[in-house]
């Protein structure tokens, strides 16, 4: 599990011990992560099986043998990990992601919690917090939060303005699309889908209103094609955003070692001439 760890160098040395130290080195090995990740594939495919009643009828106790044995090595690995990092554990989002992702398929699936069986699918989602570059794109999608929540307000009130003239021109003509303002909004979101908009709603409308393709043009190119791409181009920003701060964390890094090798050279330098000095006063 490659889980960020944002802790200082020294408060780590005070925490730890050799032993703990060595049971998360071994799990931050990119071999045992990529047995990590591939268990997480093989698991995902097994419970595909699961949907298929003529496999389990031919395969079902294998299968579920299988399943239990790699839910048995997330486990360990989740648990040996809070041995070793102790309550540090908890201070990483993508450590608690996965505690609860393995925590939810240990719940017995019986009774009220039957529906936690189909829940053991989310041992898929794993794969975010192992892969770098999906766990990437999943924080840059997070940072896009903020703006995407304005541009998802500019959409609301552009549904809301159009809706409200829709159910005013064509409500009365055609109620089984624009009868109401909770009507206008489910049509007008399939024309912005670009679902069956023209055959569906709007050459059927411009039989008895001739001119409406002015209305339902000008909606799609406000709503499909102006404001649905600031939701990209956010998060695009926000990728890039992500970007630079990893480059400039690089950079920070580099510069703390090239100021840590200074002083290293210095201490030697000064040990040097120490010694000499002790050779001298000697001879």
């Amino acid at each position: 599990m490659r889980c960020h760890d944002d802790e200082p160098r020294a408060f780590r040395r005070r925490t730890s011990t050799p032993f703990r130290d060595r049971v998360e080195a071994f799990w931050a090995q990119k071999k045992v992560q990529n047995v990590i990740i591939t268990l997480i594939l093989i698991n995902a495919a097994l419970l595909g099986m699961e949907t298929s009643p003529r496999i389990m009828a031919s395969w079902g106790e294998i299968i579920t043998r299988l399943d239990h044995a790699i839910l048995t090595v997330f486990v360990i690995e989740i648990v040996s990990l809070l041995f070793a990092r102790g309550w540090r554990f908890f201070k990483d989002p993508w450590c608690v992601f996965d505690f609860i992702v393995v925590g939810i398929a240990l719940i017995p699936a019986s009774g009220p919690f039957a529906v936690l069986r189909a829940l053991r699918v989310l041992r898929v989602l794993r794969l975010i917090s192992k892969i770098p570059s999906i766990r990437k794109v999943v924080s840059a999608l997070l940072g896009s939060l903020p703006g995407m929540a304005s541009v998802f307000g500019l959409v609301m009130i552009l549904f809301y303005v159009y809706a409200v003239i829709a159910t005013k021109l064509f409500g009365q003509s055609f109620p089984d699309l624009f009868g109401d303002l909770g009507m206008s909004f489910f049509t007008l979101f399939q024309v912005m889908t670009l679902e069956a908009w023209a055959g569906g709603v709007a050459r059927p409308i411009m039989e008895v209103y001739p001119y409406a393709w002015i209305f339902f043009i000008l909606f799609i190119l406000t709503a499909t094609f102006t404001v649905l791409n600031l939701f990209v181009a956010v998060i695009v920003n926000s990728l890039n955003t992500l970007h630079n701060e990893e480059e400039s964390d690089k950079g920070n890094d580099m510069q703390t070692m090239r100021h840590e090798l200074e002083l290293m050279r210095r201490d030697v330098k000064e040990l040097r001439e120490h010694l000499l000095k002790d050779r001298d006063r000697h001879v």
